[in-house]
């Protein structure tokens, strides 16, 4: 399998070198050449298989020949020997709809199955090259700690994570700065989580820094983590259809950065029986907007209830763009340019319906959050985090939804108390974790100055 840039200036590359690359040379962003076609019998063969075996199945043809089947395997096994659930991502259905919870790992949150991999995954590429990684991302609440708990303490890797200061969740920031491994960097920056992202952008865009300090992105920028998240999309799929090809299903994926419910997008290019892919968002409603206008217009970002999708630039926006235009290069990147300049970009009326006919947009308000915990609640007893509640509600009018339950509630129980007057109760991870020594380095969200620390840690 060859990887190319959604700005058509870089040579095809390797699955490995894409995932140590992160962004590409060319600003862009990497995807497969091709996407594979999964038949019918196929998926009905995988809607037997445990979460380990089926994402064996599905990883095999993007890694092509950098790994063997075996080492793939062995790669995905320990990724996920430490999850507290023995399927990984159980699937449990909540009155008309169905939850995937995707908060089993160790750090309460769905990005732990990508980044979880993800480490491994560098560990085994940097053991082979003998070469060194500095990864350097930016988080809106659950990307750091996950990715610092898959990275923390191994060989070859430092990483270096930026939040933005003041607005990420209590436990949040404890699960990032309590991680005390000598190869761990947290920066709070004062700004916001776009500024964070825009900071890692730019370093990323200094070729001659990214080289010199081996940048690699860890942000899900970066293709493996987006191959790692289509696994539990076709794993729910099987648990609910019981691999019936004719039974269609929506997803309703709460959504910031993008990333988890563009998995979705090339679950269903590949083959999977999607019905709608539902994009819930919270006030910062950028993505809804672009759906319903075809406007992808830059606004303020607003601190809400649900902090991990309080963004307005979407990282993997641009991937989703470049098959939106029919795989143009050149124009994902005057549209990026023009976004870049101007705060806006706009995509024609045909394509505007294109995305209204693949995705169902709903923004979802904060008392509306608040209602859904309630409701949910009363009905069944069963704790919602905010962002799930956002994806719950956001499926009111699809009922047999498949909602991605993307945290544990108990990450965010300032909001599950003011919904439902109680606290969720910690899994055993965040226990105990608000009493915990810290370390961070608070900085101004300016690259000059993140780059400055940089330079000084690996000096």
């Amino acid at each position: 399998m060859q990887y190319i840039s959604t700005r058509g200036k870089i040579e095809p590359i390797s699955f490995a070198q894409a995932v140590i690359m992160g962004l590409a040379t060319d600003g862009g962003l990497l995807l497969p050449k091709t996407i594979p076609q999964i038949e019918k019998v196929t998926l009905r063969a995988w809607a037997t298989l445990n979460f380990s075996s089926l994402a064996l199945e599905i990883m095999t043809p993007y890694v092509g020949t950098d790994l063997t089947r075996a080492e793939l395997a062995e790669l995905i096994q320990r990724s996920y020997a430490n999850f507290t659930h023995p399927e990984i991502t159980p699937v449990t259905q909540v009155g008309k709809h169905y939850i995937l919870e995707l908060f089993h790992g160790p750090t309460a949150a769905f990005k732990d199955i990508a980044l979880q991999w993800l480490g491994n995954l560098f560990e085994l590429l940097l053991a082979r090259s003998g070469e060194t990684l500095n990864i350097i991302g930016a988080t809106s609440g659950d990307t750091g700690s996950a990715a610092i708990y898959g990275v923390r303490g191994k060989e070859r890797i430092q990483i270096f994570i930026l939040h933005p200061q003041g607005r990420v969740s209590p436990i949040q920031e404890r699960q990032m700065t309590t991680v005390l491994d000598a190869n761990v960097h947290n920066i709070a920056i004062r700004g916001t989580f776009d500024d964070g992202q825009r900071i890692v952008k730019d370093l990323f865009n200094d070729l001659e820094f990214k080289q010199t300090y081996h940048l690699g992105a860890i942000n899900s920028i970066n293709w493996a983590r987006v191959l790692a998240q289509m696994v539990y999309y076709f794993y729910a799929w099987g648990k609910v259809s019981k691999g019936d090809t004719s039974k269609m299903v929506s997803f309703a994926v709460p959504t910031g950065n993008f990333g988890d419910i563009f998995a979705g997008y090339l679950a269903w290019r590949m083959g999977l029986p999607v019905k709608k892919l539902i994009l819930a968002t919270n006030r910062n409603d950028i993505l809804t907007r672009f759906i319903r206008t075809g406007i992808y217009q830059v606004e303020t970002v607003h601190p809400t209830l649900s902090p991990s999708m309080d963004i307005q630039i979407a990282s993997n926006f641009e991937r989703y763009l470049y098959y939106l235009v029919n795989e143009n290069t050149e124009v994902v990147q005057d549209l990026m340019q023009q976004l870049a300049k101007t705060g806006s970009l706009q995509v024609s009326a045909l394509q505007n319906m294109k995305s209204q006919q693949e995705f169902a947009a709903i923004t979802v308000s904060e008392e509306e959050t608040l209602e859904q915990i309630r409701a949910t609640y009363a009905e069944s007893t069963y704790i919602l985090d905010p962002h799930t509640a956002i994806g719950m509600r956001a499926a009111q009018k699809y009922p047999g939804s498949i909602c991605l339950a993307t945290a544990h509630p108990a990450k965010f129980n300032e909001a599950i108390q003011k919904a439902i007057s109680i606290k969720a109760t910690a899994p055993s991870a965040l226990q105990g974790i608000l009493e915990q020594p810290t370390r961070c380095e608070v900085l101004d969200a300016n690259s000059s100055v993140v780059k400055q620390y940089v330079q000084k840690i690996l000096a």
